[in-house]
């Protein structure tokens, strides 16, 4: 981590950003406090859903080798049958693995004080500005890798192209959909960043009377919107 809370994220593909991740300089008074990506094995397995593919396609190949044998064939030419589809498995397999890795390597999210965004895409990266105001409340979800999930609940009247945040965003939220940092390696430290963020946005604010040193002083969790469990 550098100085003033930037971090140096090696990726080459953001030369031109002033901070890899961000597409201009943060205002005046506001800090970057914390950036990542996602973990791309995590991402492989619950965007692109490789593992559900490749059962797929073992219990394709189950049916035609099965197939086979009911139609006469013996044991060798039954089971020559059903490799034929192992090269469309794997390259199936192998271009999903590719997107995941891409997609990972590109997204960077970034938290500071005043707003999470998200930069990502590989043909055309663009970045989605979430600023706290915005959002109602966050969820957490660990998984049993050791990454997890961060679903933003946005605020009744705001609503997000799905286009513009996928494969960043929580799965089957279609009519309302969910910003998600996703695939985290430490997603309980983050979510306790974040929280901590929301906190200190939102007690100044909610109390206009009072200094901001004095505001400080009350309970951090006070002002924070809970992190419900994903289902």
């Amino acid at each position: 981590m550098s100085g003033g809370g930037f971090v140096n994220l090696p990726h080459d593909d953001y030369a031109g950003e002033p901070i890899p991740g961000l597409p201009a300089e943060l205002p005046e008074g506001e800090r970057l406090l914390w950036q990542g990506s996602p973990g791309w094995r995590s991402l492989a397995i619950r965007a692109f859903h490789v593992r559900k593919i490749a059962i797929y396609f073992a219990i394709l190949m189950v049916w035609r080798f099965a197939s086979s044998k009911a139609d006469g064939l013996s044991n060798l030419e039954a089971l020559s049958y059903a490799a034929g589809l192992v090269p469309v498995a794997l390259a199936g397999i192998c271009i999903l693995l590719l997107m995941a890795y891409a997609y990972a390597r590109m997204t960077i999210y970034s938290i500071t004080t005043k707003r999470v965004m998200m930069r990502s895409g590989v043909a055309m990266p663009i970045t989605v500005n979430l600023p706290f105001k915005r959002i109602d409340g966050a969820a957490l979800k660990l998984h049993a890798d050791g990454t997890g999930d961060i679903p933003l609940q946005l605020s009744t009247d705001d609503r997000i192209a799905i286009m513009a945040i996928w494969p960043n965003m929580r799965p089957w939220k279609i009519s309302k959909p969910e910003p998600m940092l996703r695939s985290l390696p430490d997603a309980s430290g983050v979510a306790d960043l974040l929280s901590a963020a929301l906190s200190g946005a939102r007690i100044p604010a909610a109390r206009t009377g009072e200094a901001p040193e004095e505001a400080s002083k009350h309970e951090i969790g006070a002002a924070t919107p809970m992190l419900r469990p994903v289902v």
